[in-house]
């Protein structure tokens, strides 16, 4: 337990961070969250290389704890539209965290003795892309009105062009196709970092 600490504590720093940096728009389909979070596939892969499945699943348990409780706070923080975190947000935020996180692990964990770049790659790809699917989904489509009855969403349904010039779609899918972008992109940034830190924790693994 004590060897996962580091990453315990880097995953909750992440956690926090993008649920404050959420509340911030960057550009017109994105908000600062979204360049915070990927960061935590790259802690799980991370722990994952160096201290094995178990260690990981503990960083990604820990991770999720902390994800509730801002979500927790959220919800009693009253902006110009209501509270913060509404039910859907938090049961969104919750089921994309604990569903993408638990697949990055299994990913990685069956393509582990391959080259190096090539678990952390797919796991994350396939992670993230669970993720955006998840949250944008359950947090923001019409189809799942039923999770909140009281919570309206209408406006991220209207009907725009995709990611301003694309075909007609809600405008949540926009949000969740920058999003996902973000996170593909990112997926590719973390590599040199991924690299650099296994050599640094067990050079026998890098």
């Amino acid at each position: 337990m004590k060897a996962t600490l580091p990453g315990v504590l880097a995953m909750a720093a992440i956690v926090v961070a993008s649920n404050i940096l959420v509340q911030f728009l960057v550009g017109d389909w994105l908000t600062w969250g979204a360049f915070t979070y990927p960061f935590a596939f790259l802690v799980t892969d991370v722990m994952n290389r160096v201290y094995g499945v178990q260690a990981a699943r503990r960083v990604v348990f820990a991770g999720f704890v902390v994800g509730v409780i801002c979500s927790l706070i959220g919800t009693q923080i009253e902006g110009e539209f209501g509270p913060y975190v509404t039910l859907r947000i938090a049961l969104a935020s919750g089921a994309a965290f604990l569903t993408a996180q638990l697949m990055d692990v299994a990913i990685f964990n069956r393509l582990r003795a391959g080259v190096w770049w090539k678990a952390p790659l797919a796991s994350t790809i396939v992670g993230a892309s669970l993720d955006t699917a998840i949250f944008f989904s359950v947090a923001f489509a019409s189809q799942l009105a039923f999770l909140d009855p009281g919570t309206d969403v209408a406006w991220a349904n209207e009907q725009i062009p995709l990611l301003g010039f694309g075909p007609a779609v809600p405008l949540w899918v926009s949000l969740a196709c920058a999003d996902w972008c973000v996170k593909f992109a990112l997926s590719l940034v973390a590599l040199p970092p991924f690299k650099a830190i296994v050599t640094q924790l067990s050079p026998k693994l890098a």
